[in-house]
């Protein structure tokens, strides 16, 4: 699946996706920095009735909101990790497979023999016109 949307078309194309994927859990977000990936998540999370701010978990690591039918949401930011121990130890795990939860990771390959068989793997490339390509696979 792959959707080209510009930042005023992130809303419905945020919508669309959760049309698509009503049953998937975890995704991976893969793109060059400044590609968008935390304000897809943030549109994404405000489709979902989100009635927190959201942020970039750049810091943090790991994020969590809870979606307006009270449905976890964690937004996981790896880029500061420096192995899957460390995620380990940072609970990344715990949120990838706590049951009902949706988890985005962004920067996924320092734990790619955690995840589930069934995760979804998205890129989001920028551009020239400065639209977003999203490829889903």
């Amino acid at each position: 699946m792959e959707w080209i949307f510009s930042e005023e078309e992130l809303p419905a194309t945020a919508l669309s996706f959760w049309q698509y994927y009503r049953e998937q859990h975890v995704f991976t977000l893969e793109g060059a920095m400044g590609a968008g990936k935390t304000t897809f998540v943030k549109a994404l999370c405000t489709a979902k009735g989100v009635a927190d701010a959201t942020a970039s978990p750049t810091f943090s690591i790991i994020n969590q909101y809870i979606s307006a039918d009270q449905q976890p949401i964690y937004h996981l930011d790896l880029y500061r990790l420096r192995d899957e121990e460390e995620a380990i130890a940072a609970g990344v795990e715990d949120t990838i497979y706590q049951p009902g939860a949706i988890c985005f990771i962004e920067w996924p390959d320092i734990i790619a023999s955690l995840l589930p068989p069934d995760t979804v793997r998205l890129q989001l490339t920028v551009l020239p016109d400065k639209k977003r390509l999203l490829r889903a696979r």
